[in-house]
């Protein structure tokens, strides 16, 4: 049976099959894509209204492709106080934000109260408001800094008012990859375990891929079915975000990024290929309000959210450091075509605008 065949018959592609998928035209991969997205969605767009908030950037890891991160030699280094970052969320709650997004370095300086206690006081303060925080990575550190296992510090997390996980730290779960990108940081493996006991918590997270860089095509679809893979297992996954690579300060030294088209085609193989994550999220932080908004037509049912201020991918030459305004923000997806429709961070819907 051909490729188009099985996806005429919606039939679920194993490795073989998927990676066969980029060998076809980027239309034929919308339209297929967007039937999916149809079907599951409609018309609607979601978003929320979000806050990102990164305490330090001081990093323990090294990673190749990170712009982010500060060595304590670095004189832009920072770690904010708990009284900073209660000042942020005080004044992003007056612009309703629904989840303060919360993912920094990994600082071995800190000491892991300073985590805990922080999420506590955003919870105690501003008890409304989703606390989505700490990658697979961050656990990982803790867990290796402080000699506790995965589910010791995903016990402290939800006693200490961690609502959802973010879905960083995943890159691209090939190894040898790995070693060359981010080698020291969380295997794939562990990163998979990490998630699985968060979900069998009873928690919900997303999953993110890293592409653009030096992964293969094979690498990529290598990544959606261990993330396929474990969602059978555990249903626990809202969210696919795949996160296209900025190229900008930082020693990979990749010449020349992604074309939309590799972009645009990665988005609907996701989409294709992930029958069992709902969402597909075109984070525009990364690949440019644009794109996300044309990705709605390949697959994507999700541009993230307003953001506010981001520190991580701008850093490596994203246009993404100030946000965007809601209102903008709602007349871009409206004026595509699609149906704004403001969601918390697990997708219940809030307001269809």
């Amino acid at each position: 049976m051909s490729i188009i065949e099985k996806l005429e018959n919606n039939e679920r592609l194993e490795y073989e099959d998927a990676i066969k998928l980029y060998d076809l035209d980027l239309f034929t991969l919308a339209k297929y894509a967007n039937r999916i997205r149809v079907n599951k969605h409609g018309k609607k767009t979601y978003f929320n209204i979000n806050r990102h908030i990164n305490p330090t950037n001081i990093c323990k890891d090294v990673c190749q492709f990170c712009a982010y991160s500060a060595s304590r030699k670095n004189p832009l280094q920072y770690t904010m106080t708990h009284e900073e970052i209660l000042e942020i969320v005080k004044n992003s709650s007056k612009n309703d934000i629904k989840e303060v997004h919360i993912v920094s370095a990994h600082n071995p300086d800190t000491g892991l109260q300073w985590y805990m206690d922080v999420f506590k006081k955003i919870k105690e303060n501003f008890p409304s408001i989703h606390v989505k925080a700490l990658t697979a990575a961050e656990i990982h550190f803790l867990s290796t800094e402080y000699n506790l296992t995965y589910q010791e510090l995903i016990n402290m997390m939800i006693e200490h008012g961690i609502d959802s996980m973010p879905g960083g730290g995943a890159e691209i779960f090939d190894e040898k990859v790995r070693k060359k990108i981010c080698g020291g940081k969380v295997t794939s493996d562990q990163w998979i375990e990490i998630h699985k006991t968060w979900h069998k918590a009873g928690k919900q997270s997303n999953a993110t891929m890293l592409f653009g860089h030096v992964e293969s095509r094979d690498n990529r679809i290598d990544h959606m079915i261990r993330l396929r893979d474990l969602q059978d297992e555990t249903g626990g996954f809202n969210a696919f975000i795949p996160l296209v690579y900025q190229t900008e300060n930082n020693y990979l030294k990749i010449k020349a990024p992604l074309t939309g088209v590799e972009i645009l085609k990665t988005y609907a193989i996701a989409r294709i290929v992930l029958d069992n994550i709902s969402n597909i999220k075109a984070y525009w932080a990364t690949s440019t309000v644009k794109l996300a908004l044309i990705a709605q037509e390949f697959g994507s049912n999700d541009v993230d959210g307003t953001i506010e201020k981001e520190s991580i991918q701008s850093a490596a030459g994203a246009t993404s450091a100030k946000g965007v305004a809601l209102k903008e923000f709602v007349d871009l997806i409206k004026n595509t075509g699609f149906t704004p429709v403001e969601r918390d961070s697990i997708y219940n819907e809030l307001k269809t605008w």
